[in-house]
Parts: structure tokens; C-alpha cells; sequence
């Protein structure tokens, strides 16, 4: 059993994250822990690692969790062992089979004889077999890092385990052994994850948001979208319906203001014909006056009460309900050759990438999906249908075209610019300054983000930051090649994404990992590395 009660975190400046959080956990429970980045999802679990404290509220907890974090850069001077939190006893199961069977040491071992097989069975499982535990994380790739702490928990055997994004650095082969240890075991699980297929894992959904606390949905996330679509649905009817009475209210206070100017007007006639004296006509007039005014008044309450009513809805929708993307396609003639590679290989040194060359056409319209493990060579294909690498052997021709690639570190972003600076860099088609700022509202830039740093944007405003500014071209690209796009970025701005890309009628490559995301955006054709 984990139980939170009450819990509130403000950063370092003072600043509130979150407050009034609850939540309990019960054995055996496989959680989906959701909400929009910012909400505090990482901060959260690091609080039910025990790694932060929360400035207010109380956790308790049957036992340790173990935590798996989503960044590694920390660990990078540390061995596997240190990493894992296992070097001491390692170092004693030494220091006790060399003949120095010392109190110190059993006790540090704690008779736990079998560490060391334990230790390599895991990285076996975790198909990370050739690295020993004496070496420096640092020397490790992403996925391999993964893999290292996903090893920790047949390791350590804890009864809850805390993952953040786990399979995130993960190819086609690792994440096919997180998802079978996630459906069969008994451990008590809590997921901060993008991954639609693992997501679906987990028979439960924790939404955090900042206004709202935790919402508990007691299905995986095919259950929670459904129930949110109903939300949203009955969301929009009443949007409908409050417009509808908003209209109506407009002209009932126009009509009744002028039935009463009209009655005013009249009366105002017929006591000049009567010869009525100036100061009677002017204490008629001060009462029609106040009458009208008074209508005024009573109308306008009603419309001001809707109006109101109509604002508080239009906020309780999603965000990416709101946006208008209107995402442009190429002008190329669908079925135009862009690539045509014969026989192409490569390779760094004496050693070649593929054991056959490669063979490629791709045409306008294609929607390719790059396949392969870690390792296999996709971004390497990239560059040279970029031209920024050679093949050793065959030929890649690449027809005259605007091709836009959006690499997982967001460079065609300059760090040093401002939002709206960026965009003004990309307003190749002349747009005016209003234009360009409707544009950054329509992919959720308010007014007080414009003058932020893009160094300090999140991976998914970063993603969000480039598709507006390729609304902004003269001209919509050809092509666009996107490496791992989905790769932190949170459920919202995948679907922005998402919406942004199917809107696109140009050529599309994608690298990704995300079998989810790829059936989403409609891939017709893959190639396997």
C-alpha cells in the first residue's frame, strides 16, 4: 500500500506546482500516471521515490519503490553497479571469496549470495549482456541506459516500481520485453509515459492537472480517452446551446429597447400635438429615459450572466480542441520521384552498415516509416538523402525539392531567439505582425510566451513552435523527415502532432519507434534496417 494525502510542492522560488493531492495505491495495482507537461507527473513520482519531499502532506509507503528515471545524465560518472546501488555488496561478496570473511563485510552482503549471477541474469534478460557492471554508465547509449535500470528490478525485487518514460530510449526489440514484463507482473507499477501500447498496459489512469488534483479512470487509456471524448462531446453541446442563448438574448434586448425607443417616441408626439408644457415634456422624457435604462440594464445582466457561462466553457476544453492548425501540402505532382537509391551502403572504416546495399524509391505522396534496432542505421540513411554523408557504394539520387528535417534535438530552432523571433525568421510568405501572432495562438503561444527563449522550451513546444513556423513559408515543403518526433512529448502535443501531420499532403518519413503513432498517421510503406 502507497498513500499520499494532501500533498502540495512549490519550487525553489515559491512558485506552486501542485496542491491537494491524493492518492492511494493499492498491491498490485498497474497505474498510468497522465496529464499535460507541467503538471508535475516526474516531480510527483520523484516524491513517491522519496528522492523529493513534498513541501506539505504526508506519504507512507509499505516498502521502497524502486524509481526509474527518464533522464541519465546524472549517472554518467557512476558504474552500472554504483547506478543500481549494489557496488558495496558486490564489493563485499569479493572481499568474502577472497578469504576476508570479515563482520563488516557479511553484514553489508546481508547472505545475499547469489547478487552478482542475479546481476548479469537481468542484463542478459534485458538483452545487454556484452557490458559488465564495472563499467562507466557514461559509455553506454540511451537505449543500453534504459535497459541497465529497467535490470534493477529483477535485481532488486522491490514491490513497487516507479518508471518515467521507460521506453522512451527503447528500440522495437526493448520495448517488446518492457511491455511482456509489464503484462505479467505481480509488482505494483506506476508509469509516467507517452507510449500509447504501454499506456493500454495498465488497467489504470491517474490524470494530474494543475486545477483539477488527480482524477482516478478505472480502465487503461483506450478506457480514459473514451470517457474523455464524452466529456469533451457533451462539453461542445453545451457550447452550442449556450451560443444559441446567447443570440437569442442579443436580439430579445435589441428588440425591447427599440419597442420602448418606438413607444418613447409616440408618447412624445402625442403630447407635443397636445400641447403639453416644456416642463411636463421634460419630466416625460426623463421617465422614458430612465425606462429604457432600465430595460437596458436588465437585458444586459442576462447577456453579460451568458456570456460568462458561454467563457467558463469554452475554457474546460482541451487544448487541442481549440487549435486551428491548417497545415499546408506540397505543390509537387503526386507520384513525382523525390529519392531513387540503388545499391547503397555505407559505413565508418573497414566495416560496412548493411550485409546487402540498399534499395529505394520514393515518390510524392509516400508515406515511409524507417524501421530498425538501435544501431541499424536510420539516421544515417537521412543524411544521405540530405546530403551530409556519402554512400561507400551504389548511387542516391534526390530530385530538386524542399525537404524539412526535424531531428529529435528540435535544431532548426535557434536557441538564442525568442518565439516570435523564430517565427519571423520562417515568415517567408510576407505575413503581417497580427498574422504571425494569430499563428502562434492557434499552436497555444499566448501573448506572455512570444518573448521566450526557445532554449527554454519544452520538447513539445519546441515541436509545436516548428509547425507553426512551417505554416508561416511561402511555400509548404516537399518533404519532412521526422527522427523519434514522439519522443517526449507528452499525450497533448502527440496529438497536435498527430493532427498537424495527417493535415500534411506532402511526402513523410518518419523514424519512430511508436507503432501507435505510425498507424495514426497513416504509413503506407516501411523499410526495415
Amino acid at each position: 500500500m502507497l498513500i499520499l494525502h494532501n500533498a502540495a510542492y512549490l519550487h525553489a522560488n515559491k512558485d506552486l506546482l501542485f496542491q491537494d493531492i491524493d492518492l492511494a495505491v493499492n498491491k498490485g495495482d498497474k497505474i498510468a500516471l497522465i496529464g499535460n507537461n507541467g503538471t508535475g507527473k516526474s516531480t510527483l513520482l520523484k516524491i513517491l521515490a522519496r528522492i523529493l519531499k513534498p513541501s506539505h502532506g504526508y506519504l507512507k509507503a509499505d516498502s521502497s519503490p524502486y524509481y526509474m528515471p527518464q533522464l541519465y545524465g546524472q549517472y554518467n560518472n557512476l558504474t552500472i553497479a554504483e547506478a543500481l546501488g549494489v557496488s558495496s555488496k558486490l564489493d563485499a561478496l569479493r572481499e568474502i571469496l577472497n578469504g576476508n570473511v570479515s563482520e563488516a563485510n557479511l553484514e553489508t552482503l546481508n547472505d545475499d549470495w547469489t547478487l552478482e549471477e542475479r546481476c548479469y541474469e537481468a542484463l542478459r534478460q534485458w538483452d545487454i549482456q556484452d557490458i559488465h557492471l564495472g563499467q562507466k554508465m557514461a559509455t553506454l547509449s540511451g537505449g543500453q541506459r534504459a535497459k541497465v535500470f529497467l535490470a534493477g528490478i529483477l535485481i532488486q525485487k522491490p514491490q513497487i516500481v516507479l518508471m518515467d518514460e521507460p521506453s522512451n530510449h527503447l528500440d522495437v526489440s526493448g520495448r517488446s520485453i518492457l511491455y511482456e514484463y509489464v503484462k505479467t507482473t505481480k509488482d505494483t507499477l506506476i508509469v509516467v509515459s507517452h507510449d500509447r501500447k504501454l499506456l493500454n498496459l495498465l488497467d489504470i489512469v491517474y490524470e494530474l492537472s494543475a486545477n483539477r488534483g488527480i482524477r482516478v479512470y478505472g480502465g487503461n487509456y483506450d478506457f480514459y480517452e473514451t470517457q474523455k471524448k464524452i466529456q469533451s462531446n457533451a462539453i461542445d453541446e453545451d457550447i452550442k446551446s449556450k451560443e444559441k442563448e446567447l443570440r437569442k438574448a442579443k436580439v430579445i434586448k435589441r428588440d425591447a429597447i427599440e419597442r420602448e425607443q418606438k413607444l418613447d417616441a409616440r408618447g412624445k408626439k402625442k403630447q407635443e400635438k397636445a400641447g403639453t408644457p416644456t416642463i411636463s415634456m421634460n419630466t416625460l422624457k426623463n421617465n422614458a429615459e430612465k425606462s429604457t435604462a432600465k430595460i437596458k440594464d436588465v437585458h444586459a445582466g442576462k447577456v453579460e450572466d451568458l456570456a460568462g457561462e458561454l467563457n467558463e466553457l469554452r475554457k474546460s476544453l482541451s487544448e487541442v480542441d481549440k487549435m486551428k492548425i491548417g497545415f499546408g501540402g506540397s505543390k509537387l505532382h503526386k507520384g513525382k520521384i523525390l529519392i531513387n537509391a540503388k545499391d547503397v551502403n555505407t559505413g565508418y572504416g573497414d566495416s560496412i552498415l548493411w550485409s546487402t546495399g540498399l534499395d529505394l524509391q520514393v515518390v510524392s505522396g509516400d508515406r515511409w516509416a524507417i524501421k530498425g534496432n538501435n544501431g541499424s542505421g536510420k539516421t544515417t540513411l537521412v543524411k544521405m538523402i540530405l546530403g551530409e554523408h556519402k554512400p561507400m557504394t551504389g548511387s542516391i539520387n534526390v530530385a530538386e525539392s524542399k525537404i524539412i528535417y526535424i531531428d529529435q534535438d528540435y535544431s532548426l530552432l535557434d536557441s538564442s531567439l525568442s518565439v516570435y523571433q523564430q517565427i519571423e525568421r520562417f515568415n517567408t510568405s510576407a505575413a503581417h505582425e497580427h498574422e504571425m501572432k494569430i499563428g502562434l495562438s492557434r499552436f497555444l503561444f499566448t501573448k506572455d510566451s512570444w518573448e521566450k527563449k526557445c532554449a527554454d522550451l519544452s520538447g513539445g513546444e519546441k515541436m509545436r513552435l516548428i509547425l507553426c513556423c512551417l505554416t508561416m513559408g511561402a511555400i509548404a515543403p516537399d518533404m519532412i523527415i521526422l527522427d523519434e518526433p514522439t519522443n517526449n512529448l507528452d499525450m497533448q502535443n502527440i496529438e497536435i502532432l498527430t493532427t498537424a501531420v495527417n493535415q500534411y499532403r506532402g511526402t513523410l518519413m518518419v523514424i519512430s519507434h511508436d507503432e501507435y503513432f505510425l498507424e495514426k498517421i497513416g504509413i503506407s510503406k516501411v523499410l526495415q534496417l
